[in-house]
């Protein structure tokens, strides 16, 4: 496949023998040498699909027919834009989410990562990930994916039933996921996530366990489980209002997420966060930035971002949207270099709930350390420690706080944890000297 320009092509070929050298010598790496403040995430958004499935609601158009140059050249625009904007040095990851960006061509794929390339640094081993639907991505797609620098593949499986799948309006079967799986895993050892969803309506907790179990003999070393949200505006939560489906019964579906987490830690994966699960060192590093409150630049129709603008005094992290339709987005990048639509700056205790609404969601919690990354003056201590609600948390076993850090034992305690630490972050604490 011919990629646009010696760049990329360089930089694709040092990322292929970057993976060449990961499957002999093992995961790892060493600390980035930039600031926190230089490094960030990129999330590229392709806002097209081939159809809506029932159950989704993200910023998605089914198009008559794409102008991908035009697409590709906006993209490549907005992310050398908002490079330069945050003053971002490094670039440890990008994930290609939607959508459906296995429909993009491999040459746009190439030209961002080109791009990114050019205006800052990527650094050869970084993860690159690309969400791909099964009926969109045969093997001699992915392996041109893969020569474009794609080297993570997060497959949109959802289910190995053929009627959960036609109910989820998803146009694969489960032959074809297992198909597209298992090639998958030929072109991206290790490197192979699948999404397995809970809690449909009629779905029952046996044959979904049955699955789970099916899709361990087939899967790589990443899976997430992700619970079925009946949102507003989607054709599923209409038939369950209209009362042609029956609405998921939320008992059923805790059943189904602790006896498929027991089912995944006999496997031998580790719970990492409340929906993923990795084992061989397998974690998202793109998703792990977002739960540790990392900057992360979006970029594409409907993208979200957060990162800290450079120049005119700035030491605000803003949280940024870009705006939804693609038609109007290219419009704005034509004129002004990006599409963001809206920008928030975050209050010192809007960053800090998002520290722990994030970082509740992982198995080792908020650290000290990394606490004192957003508030060097006052320790987890210092703002939990005599808390009531903090309390009653901790001696149910709901909550952990200790000299190491603060984190949620259970994750069906997460939730609880994460209402009273809020709560007592807001409320005013009595100094030494009251």
């Amino acid at each position: 496949m011919a990629l646009p320009g010696a760049r990329a092509r360089g930089w694709a070929a040092a990322a292929r023998a970057a993976q060449r050298r990961r499957r002999v010598e093992g995961a790892g790496g060493s600390p980035s040498p930039e600031p926190a403040g230089r490094r960030a995430a990129l999330y590229v958004h392709w806002p097209y699909c081939e159809k809506r499935c029932s159950y989704c609601n993200f910023n998605k158009y089914i198009p008559r027919g794409v102008e991908e140059a035009a697409m590709q050249k906006c993209l490549v625009t907005e992310a050398q834009t908002l490079l330069r904007l945050s003053g971002v040095q490094r670039v440890e990851s990008v994930f290609f989410g939607g959508g459906t960006p296995s429909l993009a061509s491999p040459h746009t794929v190439a030209a961002v990562l080109e791009a990114v390339a050019q205006t800052a640094h990527l650094p050869a081993d970084s993860e690159v990930t690309l969400e791909a639907n099964p009926t969109s991505t045969p093997g001699s797609r992915l392996a041109e994916f893969g020569a474009a620098g794609v080297n993570r593949l997060s497959i949109g499986l959802q289910s190995l039933d053929n009627t959960e799948l036609r109910l989820l309006g998803r146009t694969h079967s489960a032959c074809d996921a297992l198909r597209t799986l298992a090639e998958a895993r030929r072109l991206f050892p290790g490197r192979v996530s699948v999404d397995l969803m809970l809690g449909l309506p009629a779905q029952q907790v046996g044959p979904w366990l049955g699955q789970l179990q099916e899709l361990l003999h087939h899967c790589d070393d990443h899976l997430s489980l992700y619970q079925l949200s009946l949102e507003r505006g989607t054709a599923l939560f209409a038939q369950v209002q209209q009362g042609v489906l029956p609405a998921p019964d939320p008992e059923l579906a805790a059943e189904m997420y602790q006896r498929g987490r027991a089912v995944l830690r006999e496997a031998g994966f580790r719970q990492y966060e409340v929906s993923n699960f990795a084992r061989n060192g397998a974690l998202s590093t793109h998703n792990w930035t977002y739960w540790q409150c990392g900057q992360y630049l979006g970029i594409g129709p409907g993208a979200h971002g957060r990162f800290m603008p450079q120049g005119a005094g700035s030491h605000t992290r803003e949280a940024r949207i870009q705006t939804l339709e693609p038609d109007n987005w290219m419009k704005e990048v034509m004129m002004f270099g990006h599409g963001t639509r809206k920008r928030v700056p975050l209050g010192r205790l809007e960053l800090l709930e998002e520290v722990l609404a994030l970082g509740l969601r992982t198995d080792v919690g908020i650290t000290h350390q990394h606490w004192q990354q957003f508030e060097p003056q006052l320790t987890l201590c210092d703002v939990f420690g005599a808390n009531k609600e903090v309390q009653e948390l901790l001696e149910q076993g709901l909550l952990q706080l200790d000299h190491r850090c603060v984190g949620g034992c259970q994750a069906e305690g997460a939730e609880a944890s994460q209402g009273a630490l809020t709560t007592a972050l807001h409320r005013p604490r009595r100094s030494e000297k009251d």
